[in-house]
């Protein structure tokens, strides 16, 4: 099985993939075409940080949030083409609350838009597993408990809240929708790396699951925050919530080396890090349906390089 370098994201009734040198956008339009966007990645080689172990996932991880939003916006946009009036006005209100694009796009300022989306969700990300966690377990501080149990207590909250986050969301309508674009995803890499053709009836046989899945990534980060945290000890809640705040880079950053390592692993450790990211997918993705396939396999033809040196770990 190869070990592929490209990876993918599900989008408002599309999906974007991103190769060596390219990402696509293919995006399925209310008239059932395939709207289809194709650029070529700016690698920025001046920046060494990227490339240090342990401290480029910092910087790789802002830098796809930030693709990402551009993506979710632009197929956002694409997607509303053509809908009946009532139906469009319902589905950008949907798209407001989440990019809050009337308030930028007034100002003309569509970039800012992006960004501050991005800023929203590390803050929301922030209060949900950073600060909720840690002032929730003050009401232990009457009991008898070690720093260690103390410790393991918060991080039980924060994976209770990650996993009442994913089930909330994938209770959404419009996030359902997302979700089996996800599963369409992971089948097309998945057949990608098996050397499979690229064809709807070939890659439906494949799972939905896939290691190197951003839900993986995002378990794994919080697994190795309760781990970090544990070893921080237990002070005061404003000072720990502030040490949990500083060490935020130093567990992103290993996290990334565990899922990249995971993800060209065949070991069996490999496989036991990764089981709880894919039996959480069960959540974060659905079996796609036959036009949810095209889409994924128009979007990683467009990205697969002719030099397969470039494609490989």
């Amino acid at each position: 099985m190869k070990k592929t370098t490209i990876g993918g994201m599900a989008l408002i009734e599309g999906i974007m993939m991103k190769g060596p040198k390219k990402i696509s956008i293919v995006i399925r339009k209310p008239n059932g075409e395939l709207y289809k966007e194709v650029k070529g990645l700016a690698i920025d080689d001046t920046n060494k940080l990227k490339k240090i172990p342990f401290i480029r996932g910092i910087f790789i991880l802002f830098e796809q949030m930030v693709l990402g939003t551009k993506a979710l916006m632009k197929s956002a946009d694409i997607a509303l083409e053509e809908l009946p009036d009532e139906e469009k006005e319902k589905q950008k209100d949907f798209v407001d609350k989440i990019f809050e694009k009337k308030f930028f796009q007034k100002l003309g300022i569509t970039d800012i838009a992006i960004y501050f989306s991005v800023i929203v969700s590390i803050l929301l990300g922030i209060l949900l597993f950073i600060y909720i966690p840690t002032w929730s377990v003050e009401a232990l501080k009457g009991f008898t408990l070690s720093s260690f149990w103390k410790n393991m207590i918060e991080g039980m909250v924060r994976v209770v809240i990650f996993i009442l986050y994913l089930l909330f969301a994938s209770q959404m309508k419009e996030i359902k929708r997302v979700f089996e674009y996800h599963g369409a995803e992971h089948k097309t890499i998945f057949a990608y790396e098996n050397g499979e053709e690229l064809s709807v009836q070939k890659i439906k046989k494949y799972s939905t699951h896939h290691p190197r899945c951003g839900t993986s990534f995002l378990f794994i980060v919080i697994i190795i925050s309760i781990i970090i945290f544990t070893l921080s000890g237990w002070q005061s809640v404003v000072m720990r919530t502030l040490i949990r705040l500083l060490l935020l880079p130093v567990i992103v950053g290993i996290s990334y080396e565990i899922i990249r390592w995971a993800g060209k692993s065949e070991s069996i450790l490999a496989r036991v890090i990764s089981y709880p990211g894919l039996w959480l997918q069960n959540i974060t993705t659905k079996e796609p349906d036959e036009k949810q396939l095209e889409v994924a396999i128009e979007a990683l033809k467009e990205v697969i390089p002719e030099d397969t040196k470039l494609d490989e770990w």
